[in-house]
Parts: structure tokens; C-alpha cells; sequence
């Protein structure tokens, strides 16, 4: 390809100097490197660009295609320069968040509309990661964050800020067995119907760390998307749920279920956000982290800041 950025910048500049001598003032030419430029393309599409006897000069209809062509392209050129920049600065990007966590929306959509008003530039979009692993789709650049409770450390390149720490509980009915107790051990699930999130075990930490590592398994594991819909099971005596506790003190009817701490130390976990290493210190992801914390310290009960 011949025809270069600078060939039409050129052009433009002779369209508003009038001259040859005043446009290569303005574009810091010599008159005579300005005048071979022009005509090494007269010559290479075999045609004139302007009259040249005209004052000021007059565009012929090849030239004025070509400044037809400068007006398009290089205000489109100007603002992707400026865009990159501001990418560049972390002024600017891309955040497509994915969620392994199923209870996070009570607070991670005040966090995108907060930032929202404080990063416009920023182009913001929320998929869901129960159907997919959502850490090699972040490594790979086809998502930017992932908000999560599994970090897996040896899975390089990726970079995990913690937002809070938080307690499972297990709700149960009112008249259930377990009620009277403050807590429950791995062996008392073990005749249950233990009602989940529709997620992987291992990324469940009820299996993962509680019942797993004791060798348990519950009666019957059966599942649903809402937390609402899981205490309702609970609370007609379907089952008995392992939930977060802010996801409990939000959608929990106190009179008909109770919550049992797993284990006499509880089981404690940590939310996390997961972004790419060479993100982590860009303004824009690094605002997001923080709105997030500072959203679900305000927002949720139960939970400890970190």
C-alpha cells in the first residue's frame, strides 16, 4: 500500500494553507520535501492532485477524492490515538466482570452502577461463570475480572485482590433435629438432603471443606439458582442449605429457618477478585476493586473487611 497517513495530512494542510510555501511551514517541511511528496503520488497513480497555477490552489477531482478521504480517516485516526493513550494511562478499557458466585448481586450491582458514574469511558459488561471456567477465559483475555471464593494459586499470570471474609452457615427448619445445636459436624449431614447452588462440588466450600476432607456424603444433594427458592425448600423441610451469611441475613425469614455454624471454628471463606497480572495497577481495574470493597462493606451483614 502507497498511500500513507502522512500523504493525506499533507493534503489537508495545502487545502487550508492555500500554498505549497505555507503548508510546509505549518506541516515542518522544507517547500521541497513537501513538493517531492506530493508528486511522488501524482506519479505513482499517474494523475495530478491540483492546479498548480491556481491562487490558492485548486484540487483536481483525484485530489479532492483524497482530501475527501483525510476528512474520514484521520479525525477516526485522532481519536483511536487518543483512546490508546488513555488506555494506555488506564483512563480507558474494557471490564467484562464474570461471577462464580451466585449470592453476589445484592452488591455488585450498586459496585458496575457506581462505577459506572465514575469511569464512563470504561466499557462494563456481567456474564455468568457457572457454565464455564471462567479463569482460563481470563488468562486468555476474553474476560477481565472474575469475582470468586476458589482462588487457584499455581494457576499462573493471574493476580487475586481479597474483598471480604465471610462465614458459611447452614440453615435449617425450625423443627429440624439439628436446631437446638449452635453448630453441626461433618457427620450430621451425612442423612440430609444438602440443597446447593448449581455449581461444581469442588468449587462448593460445604464439599470442598467441610464434608470432602471427612470422608461424608450427604443422602441427597439437590439444587437451585435463587437463594430465595433454597430457603424456601428449607424452610418446608426439602433439605437443609450451606449459604453465605450475607446471602442468609438477606433472604432469610428468621421465624421459620435458623442458621448452624459448620464446624465449632465456623468455615470462614474469602471472596476474591481475580484479574490479570499486568492489570492489576491500571486506575480503572484498580477502581473497580476498590468500589467493590467498599460497596459490599456497606452493603453486607456478617461479612469482615480485609
Amino acid at each position: 500500500m502507497f498511500l500513507e497517513l502522512r500523504h493525506l495530512k499533507s493534503l489537508q494542510a495545502i487545502r487550508e494553507a492555500g500554498s505549497l510555501a505555507a503548508a510546509a511551514d505549518r506541516l515542518h517541511l522544507t517547500q521541497s520535501a513537501l513538493s517531492h511528496q506530493i508528486k511522488s503520488l501524482e506519479n505513482y497513480f499517474d494523475t495530478m492532485l491540483f492546479f498548480r497555477k491556481t491562487r490558492p490552489l485548486r484540487f483536481t477531482p483525484a485530489g479532492e477524492r483524497l482530501l475527501t478521504l483525510a476528512d474520514e480517516v484521520l479525525p477516526r485516526v485522532e481519536t483511536l490515538e487518543h483512546n490508546l493513550r488513555r488506555m494506555g494511562a488506564g483512563e480507558r478499557g474494557r471490564l467484562h466482570v464474570a461471577l462464580e458466585c451466585h449470592s453476589c448481586f445484592d452488591w455488585l450491582l450498586p459496585t458496575l452502577n457506581r462505577y459506572r458514574g465514575q469511569w464512563p469511558d470504561v466499557e462494563l459488561d456481567l456474564s455468568m461463570g457457572f457454565s464455564f471456567h471462567p479463569l482460563p477465559a481470563l488468562y486468555r483475555g476474553d474476560i477481565d475480572a472474575v469475582i470468586t471464593s476458589d482462588p487457584e494459586e499455581d494457576f499462573g499470570g493471574v493476580s487475586y485482590s481479597p474483598l471480604f471474609r465471610y462465614e458459611v452457615l447452614l440453615a435449617v427448619p425450625h423443627q429440624h433435629r439439628l436446631a437446638e445445636g449452635g453448630s453441626i459436624t461433618p457427620q450430621d449431614l451425612s442423612d440430609e438432603t444438602l440443597l446447593t447452588y448449581p455449581v461444581c462440588r469442588s468449587r462448593l466450600d460445604v464439599f470442598s471443606r467441610f464434608l470432602t476432607p471427612a470422608g461424608v456424603e450427604p443422602a441427597q444433594v439437590r439444587s437451585a439458582e435463587l437463594t430465595v427458592m433454597l430457603l424456601q425448600l428449607v424452610a418446608s423441610g426439602r433439605g437443609v442449605a450451606a449459604l453465605p451469611n450475607w446471602a442468609l441475613h438477606e433472604a432469610m425469614d428468621p421465624a421459620q429457618v435458623k442458621t448452624l455454624a459448620l464446624g465449632e471454628e465456623g468455615l470462614w471463606s474469602t471472596l476474591y477478585v481475580a484479574v490479570r497480572e499486568e492489570d492489576r495497577n491500571k486506575p480503572y481495574i484498580d477502581a473497580f476493586i476498590e468500589q467493590a470493597k467498599a460497596t459490599s462493606i456497606n452493603t453486607l451483614k456478617g461479612i469482615q473487611a480485609l
